[in-house]
């Protein structure tokens, strides 16, 4: 069965990452880089969210544990990482504590019960998506969350003027072949489209250059926060 684009690109990023760099700074460059001090604004923004103790959350694209290791620090939660490497999983595991959980999920499906979670945390994952796959996505964490439950999303867009360096970054590896993987850009309205269209109870964004949370750390992408009635 062929691969996705997205499992395939990262496979082949994160392997050649170890092949060119000590293992910690391969995990950290393999997320975007940043791994300590992202981790932590990732946290602060879940906190803001409402993530308390006690409550379940499905880290979707954990990566290399870069939330997870800050959330460890935070609060006693009932944790699942997922992700499609399994080097970066194996990453995770090691430095998170032994009751976090962690699956390899290299589908368009989430291995997790209908209403069973309070948070789903995506972080700089749709950026690497296609808008089809994030639509099937959103659909299958609104089917995991209990009511009142929220996915917590960053995203690029166009009205940020930061982003805008991240596209010419990718319009040059894309002259030149060298496109590690997608640089997906996703508005406002379209998100607010498929939260309606999903049955969303409700939408809300965060600018990528806010920080209302205490630290005032800003993450750079725009968030955008889909809560289910």
């Amino acid at each position: 069965m062929a691969k996705f684009h997205f499992v395939e690109d990262y496979e082949r990023y994160v392997q050649l990452l170890m092949r060119h760099h000590p293992i910690d700074e391969a995990m950290s460059i393999a997320v975007g880089g940043k791994y300590e001090e992202i981790g932590r604004v990732e946290c602060a923004i879940m906190r803001h969210a409402g993530l308390r103790d006690g409550h379940r959350l499905v880290d979707f694209g954990c990566g290399s544990g870069r939330l997870a290791v800050s959330l460890a620090r935070e609060v006693q939660i009932d944790y699942l990482g997922l992700d499609v490497v399994k080097p970066l999983i194996d990453y995770a595991r090691t430095r998170c504590p032994a009751a976090y959980r962690f699956a390899l999920n290299p589908t368009l499906t989430l291995p997790v019960d209908t209403a069973s979670i309070d948070y789903v945390a995506a972080f700089s994952i749709f950026t690497h998506l296609l808008h089809t796959e994030t639509y099937l996505y959103l659909e299958e964490m609104l089917r995991c969350l209990k009511p009142g439950g929220m996915v917590v999303c960053s995203f690029l867009e166009f009205a940020m003027g930061s982003h805008w360096e991240v596209f010419t970054q990718t319009v040059e590896q894309q002259r030149t072949s060298t496109t590690p993987h997608i640089n997906q850009f996703t508005e406002r309205n379209q998100i607010t489209l498929w939260a309606e269209r999903l049955g969303y109870a409700s939408v809300a964004f965060i600018d990528g250059s806010a920080a209302p949370w205490p630290s005032g750390e800003v993450l750079g992408q725009s968030i955008a926060l889909l809560r289910k009635a």
